[in-house]
């Protein structure tokens, strides 16, 4: 059988690493690596995912957020989701994330540079959240999967930081966050203990720390000494503070630890001086860090900001910089991704970084080479950004006798296919232009539309792609349907038996039945993610209405200003919509495929939400609130947003100086309402 590429079977390594890590960090309180290791190979799994995408599985270790609930625990699902912080790494990072939240709040530039926020250090330790009732707890939790957790009351009972009680003016029902850890002087304490018995030493005090909590006999919890930072809100029946300031002297006041390092800052300009000095004393503190949590100090605005994805606007974690090495640049590659982007990726002498062994970074594009100025045999500084993705920051200076070679030069064809290597005006990616001839890109679309986000046909990974299409058993999606034909053939192959075949004809049957978003996604059209594809699916609500309205979508037609109106869409991705259907032989391939299939389910509105099902336009300038969070509220109460109205538009929400919009919504028909009448019908 034809051998994996070495990037899978990296991928396979440390997905058994991991796995393996995992059940001995939680599952037997008997780390096997250290937290920096442990780290770095799940960071590699991940940039390789990133890179591969066909790699990532649905119950992979890129796919759990925290870690699952151990089956020796009762599991109880949090009333507020524990989810997780963006990052940044740097100043610029920064004033862009308050710059993004001033502008969804429809502030000032000075009002938006006056944002008081809260910094507080991010401690190295586990997640909890303290559930009162009645002001009594009653139980504890880890963060587990950030829905539900492991229930570890009775451990998180022994540790005396924590109150049993809380005074009468707390909320009748309330969740309380924060971070169990050990101090460096308890770690060393501990390992010294586990040294006198003969035991196995902890790895680092995180590891620490969750190994204690997560003991099934609470009195080995209880001979720790864990200790406690509490430092955020969940549930709440009753408000607590309208400050996050304030809320942390309350919780001060109510007996529970705060980190006296916490501070508020009134202008966001005081942010960096913050961060240097807290990184220069973070060597000193009795406890570690990784970084520092800001959060907006209004809660108001906080709740304003809302969450996007799985991560709070209201909140960032500005991380400590990436470990960085020294190595020598051996040669650089040229790799096609599927959508034909040819991509530089330095070959490197191997260093360890971060407690990752890296031979290869990526170069971006060729002006990022050019600007770097980054040559074959250079010696180069290298550092894993946000302690991920490897990156070249350039050449490490030489003196005058050092004689380097001669600047690359960016290919302009292909290297798979030799077609042209085109850049299109305003970007900085070169593209291969052979499409679905360029072998390279054929793989990579065949290897995309049968992953796990995709048409997620088991049993047909890249491996059986590349074989099969090397053999001429797959040349388009259509032929994965037709598979059934080359039977003969694939039960000849090494590693294939009737049961295997028989399985996969099986999951290749219960995907002739499927949702149009995944059927849009797994096309691989440029700027076409899963959410895009969801939209737009919902959108069009079937296959024949979205493939009619693509061929019809031509430049300056109305199809093609109504597809750009979709909130969401825009013409970027608009643009590459309509390239992909004005290209004949990507309507026939989509033709081909749509013949092998039964069904293609539509997208169904979310059924949750007092707005499901209904679409909604705003126009106009609203007084109350920013047209961007009048639109994020509305999605989250289950409409569909869009630019435009049409006869398919429910509702029209007029603010000042609406305009023409106004005047097409009465000559449809369509309802509208003042901004009064949106935030009743919103519940503001």
């Amino acid at each position: 059988m034809t051998k994996s590429p070495p990037h899978v079977q990296r991928h396979a390594k440390l997905e058994t690493l991991l796995a393996l890590w995992d059940a001995a960090y939680h599952q037997e309180d008997a780390p096997l690596v250290s937290d920096a290791k442990y780290d770095a190979t799940r960071r590699e799994l991940l940039a390789l995912e990133e890179e591969y995408p066909s790699l990532k599985q649905g119950q992979g270790a890129s796919s759990r957020v925290g870690a699952a609930p151990d089956s020796a625990f009762t599991k109880h699902r949090h009333l507020v989701p524990m989810l997780s912080l963006d990052n940044v790494f740097n100043e610029e990072e920064f004033s862009a994330f308050v710059t993004r939240a001033g502008r969804f709040l429809g502030l000032s530039e000075s009002e938006t540079q006056n944002l008081s926020v809260v910094a507080e250090p991010k401690i190295d330790g586990l997640s909890i959240s303290l559930t009162y009732e009645n002001r009594t707890f009653i139980r504890g939790t880890t963060r587990g999967d950030g829905l539900e957790g492991e229930d570890v009351t009775a451990n998180l009972r022994t540790i005396a930081a924590i109150p049993t009680t809380l005074p009468d003016d707390a909320p009748d029902l309330l969740e309380i966050r924060g971070e169990v850890f050990l101090s460096k002087e308890a770690f060393l304490a501990l390992n010294e203990q586990q040294t006198q018995k003969g035991a196995r030493l902890f790895a680092n005090p995180r590891n620490a720390a969750a190994g204690s909590l997560r003991q099934l006999d609470p009195s080995v919890t209880k001979q720790r000494p864990l200790s406690l930072f509490a430092y955020a809100l969940g549930h709440r029946s009753a408000s607590v503070s309208a400050t996050h300031e304030g809320y942390l002297n309350t919780l001060e006041r109510w007996g529970f630890p705060v980190n006296p390092l916490s501070k508020r800052l009134d202008h966001p300009s005081d942010i960096p001086a913050y961060v240097e000095a807290l990184a220069q004393e973070r060597a000193l503190l009795g406890y570690d860090i990784d970084g520092i949590v800001f959060k907006l100090n209004d809660v108001a605005l906080q709740e304003r900001l809302g969450f996007i994805g799985r991560a709070p606007r209201w909140a960032i974690a500005w991380k400590f910089p990436a470990e960085q090495a020294i190595t020598i640049l051996r040669g650089i590659e040229i790799q096609v991704g599927r959508t034909g982007a040819l991509t530089p990726v330095a070959q490197l002498e191997p260093v360890n970084v971060g407690g990752v062994l890296v031979s290869k970074a990526t170069l971006h594009n060729e002006d990022e080479i050019a600007r770097k100025d980054v040559r074959v045999g250079d010696k180069v500084r290298l550092q894993r950004a946000g302690d991920v993705i490897p990156q070249i920051l350039g050449p490490v200076e030489a003196g005058d006798a050092t004689e380097r070679s001669e600047p690359f030069i960016f290919p302009d064809h292909c290297p798979v296919c030799g077609a042209r290597a085109e850049r299109p005006a305003g970007e900085a990616v070169r593209r291969c232009t052979g499409g679905l001839t360029c072998e390279a890109q054929v793989v990579e679309r065949l290897i995309h539309m049968v992953s796990r986000n995709a048409f997620d046909i088991d049993g047909l990974g890249e491996r059986s792609i590349r074989d099969f299409h090397n053999r001429g058993f797959i040349s388009k999606p259509g032929d994965i349907f037709r598979l059934e034909q080359r039977k003969d053939a694939i039960l000849a192959l090494e590693g294939w038996g009737l049961q295997s075949f028989e399985n996969l004809q099986r999951a290749i049957a219960e995907r002739r039945n499927i949702p149009l978003a995944r059927l849009i996604f797994g096309l691989g059209i440029r700027r076409i993610g899963e959410r895009n594809a969801q939209m737009l699916a919902r959108h069009f609500g079937s296959f024949e209405q979205w493939r009619d309205t693509m061929l019809a979508a031509k430049p300056e037609s109305e199809e093609r200003a109504a597809l750009s109106a979709i909130m969401g869409i825009g013409d970027a991705i608009a643009e590459e919509l309509t390239a992909f259907f004005q290209e004949p032989h990507n309507v026939e391939t989509l033709d081909d495929l749509r013949s092998e299939l039964l069904d293609i389910t539509p997208e169904a509105a979310p059924s949750e939400g007092s707005l499901s099902g209904r679409t909604i336009v705003f126009t106009g300038t609203l007084t109350t609130m920013t047209r961007p969070e009048a639109k994020a509220i509305a999605e989250r109460l289950g409409a569909q947003v869009t630019d435009s109205v049409s006869k398919k538009t429910s509702l029209v929400v007029l603010g000042e100086k609406a305009g023409s919009k106004a005047k097409k919504a009465a000559d449809l028909g369509v309802e509208t309402l003042d901004e009064q009448g949106w935030r009743r019908l919103a519940g503001l």
